[in-house]
């Protein structure tokens, strides 16, 4: 098969709300075809160029067949987004096994999923985009969100790592890192047991390290602000190994790269009530 070179007919997971439904939205008005994905395979409100797709990442045999689907329909398949996601709060301390499951299956397993769905028909065609919705907090740690953190930072050292076994098969990876996002994440956040005992000893830093995380989030960027990231990287010959969008999370990037250890750590944990 001849190597296409532009981006035609993408799979989108997480696609039902947030910055999933709002980079569906852009990349279809946009001319590109959007299988948007989500467990429910709805996708809000009908919109030309976006088919939704029943798909629950955690499941390797729902991957496979929403691959199969698209590559039925169009012949092709030229990028996969993977944005699903969850969090859950809470102290590291009394978090159990289950909860850390939770925060890891969709976040980084899930996505590995529908990654290796996607890769024989890329390598097939000798061309394909992977972008991974990671996040700042994969290189910003945060107290109480240790296992978001976690995650994300697996998901970028996972996308960071198959751009190099890639290489020469004409398939390319990208990791978008936003910052505060105004979603629904904020509303639906899902809390450890441990933190909503009412002798939980984290509870008094707890309460105003939400109160900090959570205006930032209402107050954050709009969803579409990370469609249009992806959008430019979806368009570009050569996609950026790792983008972090808006100029002010990108200086946070930088100083978090530079700044020692020691220094950073006491420095958080003081603007985040730990």
């Amino acid at each position: 098969m001849k190597p296409q070179s532009k981006v035609q007919v993408v799979l989108l997971t997480g696609g039902s709300s947030g910055i999933g439904a709002a980079t569906a939205r852009l990349l279809a008005e946009n001319g590109m075809t959007v299988y948007s994905g989500s467990r429910r395979g709805t996708a809000g409100e009908p919109t030309e160029g976006i088919i939704p797709v029943r798909l629950d990442v955690n499941d390797e045999a729902s991957c496979r067949e929403a691959v199969s689907r698209i590559v039925e329909e169009q012949g092709r398949l030229d990028a996969v987004i993977c944005n699903a996601g969850n969090g859950i709060y809470g102290p590291i301390e009394g978090t159990t096994d289950e909860e850390t499951r939770y925060q890891f299956e969709t976040c980084v397993f899930g996505s590995l999923k529908t990654i290796q769905a996607c890769l024989p028909q890329m390598r097939k065609q000798g061309f394909g985009r992977i972008i991974t919705v990671t996040s700042v907090m994969g290189i910003l740690q945060l107290p109480y969100q240790g296992l978001y953190s976690s995650a994300k930072a697996a998901l970028l050292s996972l996308s960071e790592s198959l751009s190099m076994e890639l290489r020469g098969t004409g398939i390319q990876c990208c990791s978008i890192l936003p910052g505060d996002v105004a979603t629904g994440f904020t509303a639906a956040r899902t809390f450890t047991a441990s933190s909503k005992e009412p002798d939980c000893p984290y509870r008094e830093q707890m309460e105003k390290n939400l109160a900090q995380i959570e205006k930032d989030e209402t107050t954050g960027m709009a969803p579409s602000a990370i469609g249009k990231a992806i959008l430019r990287q979806l368009r570009r010959r050569k996609m950026s190994v790792r983008k972090i969008p808006r100029i002010d999370y990108k200086l946070v990037g930088f100083i978090v790269r530079i700044l020692p250890e020691e220094w950073k750590i006491p420095i958080l944990a003081k603007l985040y009530h730990a």
